[in-house]
């Protein structure tokens, strides 16, 4: 046996005891590179063939060829074994028991003024109205000029307004969305406008700087306060209970002329006086009145010819009253176990 041949075998036969040896697939790893990578020993074998004479090459090629595929295949096979025994572990710490129970999944359900504002959105869908929403960044034109409040209007300073710049602030009602509504020129209308507004208030148990509105408009000729006293009383029996009566007290908003707010009978002790209605018997719920013909005039409207109507309700209100929650602060607290009674 040639000096090569046995070095080849020497080889070979190292290979087989460290592949036995192996205790993990990192180390199987590194065997390959130090026997069959581009530094190994087998390949310095072939490196060295230009020291062989060319008739001897042919024999020492098929040497090394012989002891690559023997190496390679004792690897490949304590490789599958590595991986099945790892597999055998792996079937038993990670078994499954099928007959325990299933982990329940808990579906979130519906916030508190969701569920009041949709039951509004049908109430008033049911008598005709559709349901428009408006951008919340909205131009002072529009939330105060259009509504007949002009610059250094008290009501400015009541609403103590967020303003991004002179010209330009988070909306204080929902009233531009109807003002919007009117320049379109598109009679009659039947509107409602819900969403979030934003003033500079303290947080209380009855006040927020963002909370919502629904503010309703109806625009048409021949429109009179009767109309409005209808529609709200409507509104209010199917909204707390078919017993429910309605009051109208007169009050000033620069955009209605006459303005009213309203007041509901308390649907807990049915007006007789209670502590939820502080002894009144009536609740206040919402402001109303007839739109100002300088509203109509600046939005594109001859008030001659045409008339309407408009309300706002704080969403909020209508759900701590309808739930009897006593704190508006609840609503936002994301306290799962008090949304969870809902």
């Amino acid at each position: 046996m040639s000096e090569i041949e046995k070095k080849v075998k020497e080889i070979e036969a190292g290979a087989a005891d460290a592949i036995r040896s192996a205790d993990t697939v990192d180390r199987l790893n590194e065997i390959k590179v130090s026997f069959l990578g581009k530094k190994g020993l087998l390949t310095s074998v072939l490196k060295g063939m230009k020291n062989v004479p060319a008739e001897e090459r042919p024999k020492v090629g098929k040497w090394v060829n012989d002891a690559r595929q023997s190496i390679e295949s004792a690897l490949a096979e304590r490789r599958a074994r590595f991986e099945e025994e790892m597999l055998t572990r792996r079937l038993e710490s990670e078994k499954i028991d099928v007959t325990l129970p299933a982990k329940k999944q808990r579906m979130g359900h519906r916030h508190p003024n969701t569920i009041a504002l949709e039951e509004v959105e049908r109430i008033f869908i049911g008598m005709g109205y559709e349901v428009v929403e408006g951008p919340e960044i909205e131009y002072d034109e529009y939330n105060f000029t259009k509504l007949n409040i002009p610059p250094n209007h008290p009501a400015k300073d009541e609403q103590d307004t967020f303003y991004i710049t002179d010209d330009i602030l988070l909306r204080t009602q929902t009233s531009p969305v109807q003002a919007r509504i009117m320049e379109q020129g598109k009679l009659p209308i039947r509107m409602i406008a819900p969403g979030r507004v934003f003033r500079s208030d303290e947080v209380d148990a009855t006040h927020s700087p963002s909370f919502h509105q629904i503010e309703g408009l109806v625009i048409d000729k021949g429109i009179t306060f009767a109309d409005l006293k209808g529609t709200l009383d409507v509104f209010a029996k199917k909204m707390f209970g078919e017993e429910t009566k309605t009051k109208f007290r007169p009050h000033h908003f620069p955009f209605t002329e006459p303005s009213a707010e309203m007041d509901v009978s308390c649907f807990k002790c049915g007006g007789k006086g209670c502590r939820f209605c502080k002894g009144e018997g009536w609740i206040e719920i919402l402001g109303c009145g007839m739109v100002h013909p300088h509203v109509l005039e600046m939005c594109g409207l001859d008030p001659e010819e045409y008339g309407g109507f408009a309300f706002g309700v704080g969403l909020e209100r209508i759900a701590l009253l309808k739930y009897e929650i006593d704190d508006m602060r609840l609503l936002y607290d994301n306290d799962i176990r008090f949304l969870e009674q809902f």
